[in-house]
């Protein structure tokens, strides 16, 4: 493998920057840079007590007993909460040996960044079996951007071959809620695997920073002890606990996404763009226009998502409304 030096990541979601490329469109900005689910779960309201007192262990027992239960986490695999997934990708390098890690790419770029940070060897390769020399393989599924989903049981098989005592299977699943039946959570058993997840895309939610960590109780303890105590604020203990266990909302958002996304197709091709890929919190284009669509979609206060180190690629999100559907036809054509 051929290490790789990361570049900078670069993300979505950043209006400010935006605005500098663009100015400041006179409707407001439509903004379909990031996988988040632009109708965000409603029920917040949340008591005076999640702000006021410190983080109560009750209130982590509730949330991680509703995490277990719409992840499908065996009862023999550990399980822990975090200020957002980012915070888990930050800290995972630091308790793992230094070693080899192969990155199934091209991906979501602070993979590479956080481990090269910590000295690790990082190389992006194309499948898992070109990650058989490394000590750690890490995997995004589905892929952002490009929505490339690996089996289960193809992971489950990698992470079991996977038997030194540094080694580790990471697959994140920050959009997996879409897909639930392709996570790798419920075949979990003693593996040398952690799966993070993303609250905040799925449910609308990412300004209360909360995710999890799934895997063997050595490595989620040692996570933990990095962590540190009261890792998740109140309000999202609150409100995370609730929506995980909020079935009826989960099932009617799962089928929302997936008629807004056939809608968004359906303009996308009738505006001659093909979608490569991606997931239904988000689509992905692969033309050599890609450039000039995000400029001009940009300069009608359409802010998308493009890729300086693929300029043919694009991605945009699923928009929330038939409105916000027909400013994007309408732009479009």
């Amino acid at each position: 493998m051929d290490s790789t030096t990361p570049t900078p990541a670069y993300h979505g979601g950043n209006l400010q920057e935006a605005e500098v490329q663009f100015g400041r469109p006179a409707a407001g900005w439509l903004d379909l840079s990031t996988g988040i689910n632009a109708e965000a779960y409603p029920a917040t309201d949340i008591a005076a007590s999640s702000l006021q007192l410190l983080s109560q262990q009750s209130s982590l027992d509730a949330l991680l007993a509703a995490a277990r239960h719409y992840y499908r986490v065996p009862e023999a695999v550990a399980i822990t909460a975090a200020p957002g997934s980012q915070s888990v990708l930050q800290h995972l390098p630091s308790i793992v040996p230094t070693g080899q890690v192969a990155i199934i790419g091209q991906t979501y770029a602070e993979h590479a960044k956080t481990w090269a940070e910590h000295d690790h060897r990082v190389a992006v390769v194309e499948n898992t079996a070109d990650a058989e020399a490394a000590n750690v393989t890490v995997v995004v599924n589905p892929n952002n951007p490009d929505g490339r989903l690996f089996r289960a049981t193809e992971l489950i098989d990698h992470a079991r071959a996977k038997t030194g005592a540094a080694s580790l299977l990471v697959v994140d699943e920050a959009f997996t809620d879409t897909v639930p039946e392709e996570s790798i959570v419920p075949l979990l058993r003693n593996e040398n695997a952690l799966v993070i997840r993303s609250f905040g895309k799925f449910f609308g939610l990412p300004g209360l920073r909360l995710g999890f960590a799934i895997g063997a109780p050595d490595i989620i303890a040692n996570l933990e002890r990095r962590l540190g105590p009261w890792a998740v604020a109140g309000p999202a203990l609150e409100i995370g606990a609730r929506a995980l266990r909020d079935d009826v909302w989960i099932d009617a958002a799962r089928k929302q996404l997936t008629t807004r996304c056939e809608a968004l197709d359906q303009i996308l091709q009738n505006a001659d763009l093909s979608v490569a890929g991606g997931t239904a919190l988000f689509r992905f284009i692969v033309d050599k226009r890609a450039q000039r669509l995000f400029k001009h979609l940009g300069e009608a206060g359409i802010f998308t998502r493009s890729f300086p180190e693929q300029p043919t690629w694009l991605r945009i999100g699923i928009p929330a409304s038939d409105a916000d559907l027909q400013r994007l036809k309408r732009a479009l054509s």
